[in-house]
């Protein structure tokens, strides 16, 4: 008896996607991305001051790490309920609607928070919400996407990351700069490219007969053995230090400005530094996307942005200054977007089934989640104990370059 055949949602996919359905993508990438960072960035760090000045990192470190400890458990479960989801509505747009609502309820809750405790809650709603959204969106990508076509998308994926930092930036210093006001901004954002993006796209369901494991033996399947899948190992571990990296080097750059460099407006000193990041990003994420697809080479684009963001963190080991912050923007924007371009490329082209695309992109989400946890508990450290802000930095240099040591040993992408 022959195998059956795999249905036209779990085959690999073939034909090009259109311009029309990258850049739904693009956008509801950006409202989740600005969801996200918006808070990370401005929001939350001026909440915790307003709640307790005195404590404020440790007010920040404590929301964002608990947070994170939410969307490391979400993400990979919502995945996995995606990739098991027999809807007639497809496989990922219910989950990433019902994401995007439960992250706005979320940003809801923060804008009325009035202590610790209700903030706390609030953007664990948000992790919880947005991460599943993540969860949808990324699976998309091996879904629709050949594999000729992923280091352009995967820069473009990057972009809408940055970009929704940037736009976040703008969005609630500039033009909304009371905090209630920007949490709900950020909320209608998020639903409106979820909306948009569900009701614009096709979404490929599996046959309503089509066999699912139960639960249990589902969750046996969140481990994946790196003995068994070393190449997968390789690039989560790389995944995870370029993360590592990169939230050591951004996530306090507010406090950074304001107690280091003593910038006299820290405010629009981020979205300068922000403004420069995210054009340099756009740079290096489409041109090393087009690049690596039409080479058909990725681990030496990752090595050169391991060096990029390397430098860039090393500039402000050195020196905190705000002319170092300004050429270390653009360097780190340059890193991250070349690295972004054939990072989805590698991660999705070692996945172990085409049936747990979702799930196991839900494990690669850990990569990038795992950091908020580690960053503000390492940082707090830092700061107080280990050197201040040329430590924070030096840690940053080190673990980018680790990455560059870990994506060596990926075998089955050139």
């Amino acid at each position: 008896m022959k195998p059956a055949a795999l249905p036209e949602a779990l085959a690999e996919p073939t034909v090009r996607v259109r311009p029309g359905w990258t850049s739904l993508l693009f956008f509801a990438n950006i409202g989740l991305w600005l969801a996200i960072y918006a808070p990370i960035q401005v929001l939350l760090p001026e909440q915790a001051e307003l709640l307790d000045a005195a404590h404020k990192e440790v007010v920040f470190g404590l929301v964002t790490g608990v947070g994170a400890v939410v969307s490391l458990v979400v993400n990979p479960l919502v995945g996995l309920a995606s990739d098991r989801t027999r809807s007639r509505f497809g496989r990922r747009h219910p989950w990433t609607l019902a994401g995007a609502i439960i992250g706005a309820a979320g940003l809801a809750v923060l804008a009325m928070a009035g202590n610790v405790a209700v903030m706390t809650a609030g953007w664990c709603l948000v992790q919880a919400g947005l991460n599943g959204m993540l969860a949808t969106l990324t699976s998309t990508v091996p879904d629709r996407v050949p594999v000729a076509q992923r280091a352009w998308i995967g820069g473009l994926v990057g972009i809408s990351q940055m970009l929704g930092t940037v736009v976040g930036a703008v969005l609630v210093t500039v033009l909304i700069t009371e905090l209630p006001g920007g949490y709900l901004a950020c909320a209608v954002v998020v639903v409106v490219g979820a909306v948009l993006f569900v009701l614009r796209t096709p979404d490929l369901p599996l046959p309503r007969d089509w066999p699912v494991e139960r639960w249990r033996a589902a969750l046996a399947q969140l481990w994946i053995s790196p003995r068994r899948q070393p190449d997968f190992a390789w690039a989560w571990g790389c995944h995870f230090m370029i993360n590592l990296g990169n939230a050591l080097g951004t996530f306090y750059l507010l406090f950074f400005l304001k107690d280091a460099v003593h910038y006299p407006d820290p405010d629009t000193g981020l979205l300068i530094m922000m403004g420069l990041y995210g054009a340099a990003l756009v740079v290096g994420g489409l041109g090393v996307g087009y690049l690596s697809d039409s080479s058909g080479r990725r681990r030496p684009f990752v090595l050169l942005s391991v060096a990029v963001m390397a430098l860039a963190a090393l500039l402000l080991t050195l020196w905190q200054t705000w002319p170092a912050a300004l050429a270390a923007s653009p360097l780190l924007g340059l890193g991250f977007g070349a690295y972004w371009a054939v990072a989805l490329a590698i991660l999705t082209q070692v996945l172990p089934t085409a049936a747990d695309r979702a799930k196991d992109l839900g494990v690669v989400n850990i990569a990038n989640l795992l950091p908020q946890v580690i960053a503000p508990l390492l940082a707090t450290v830092i700061l107080a104990d280990l050197g201040g802000y040329p430590a924070l930095f030096g840690a940053s240099a080190i673990a980018t370059l680790a990455a560059g040591g870990l994506i060596l040993g990926v075998r089955k992408v050139r």
